[in-house]
């Protein structure tokens, strides 16, 4: 068995501008905390295919992420892929409180239930069964089922360089 490696020789502000040029699609979760039946959400750029059969994705939180706790107990959430212009729909649910995210922002239900936002503005959308969950350093990986799904022919957001590549990014795909 291999030994733990030595400690990192670089800084965490060096790993994170190394990993900011790699770019990155932007998602927000959605769902319903369980205990006070209130819409929680947050914008997360760690988003990634798992599996295709069965469909499975992963995302990641970080450990001081005040939500933590009540991702860690839903059974299904929702998973948006941002389309090319939700910029400041992006920056609106990565700040301030949960009430203010979705202050006039129409939601509906998915087929089982899940609370996902409403419109056809984001790329895609991914409600997810809530099948594992793995502590790895300082984040929290989540991997998702995916129970329904749906896309439209849009561009997407791009996170990448620590900012928004608000670039034209051309005719929707």
């Amino acid at each position: 068995m291999a030994s733990h490696p030595d400690p990192a020789d670089f800084s965490a502000a060096e790993f994170r501008k190394a990993l900011g040029r790699f770019p990155t699609g932007v998602t927000i979760i959605t769902a319903e905390d369980p205990e006070t039946s209130q819409p929680v959400g947050l914008t997360i750029s760690s988003f990634s295919s798992v599996s295709l059969n069965p469909p499975m994705v992963l995302w990641t939180l970080t450990h001081n992420a005040l939500s933590l706790p009540i991702y860690r107990q839903l059974e299904r959430y929702v998973i948006h892929v941002l389309s090319a212009g939700q910029a400041a729909l992006a920056r609106r649910f990565a700040h301030g409180s949960q009430p203010d995210r979705f202050r006039g922002i129409p939601l509906k239900r998915t087929p089982s239930g899940t609370l996902r936002l409403a419109g056809e503005h984001c790329a895609a959308w991914f409600e997810c069964f809530n099948v594992g969950q793995h502590e790895a350093g300082d984040h929290w990986i989540f991997i998702g089922q995916v129970e329904h799904c749906g896309h439209h022919r849009m561009p997407p957001l791009i996170y990448h360089a620590g900012d928004f590549d608000l670039t034209p990014s051309g005719a929707p795909l």
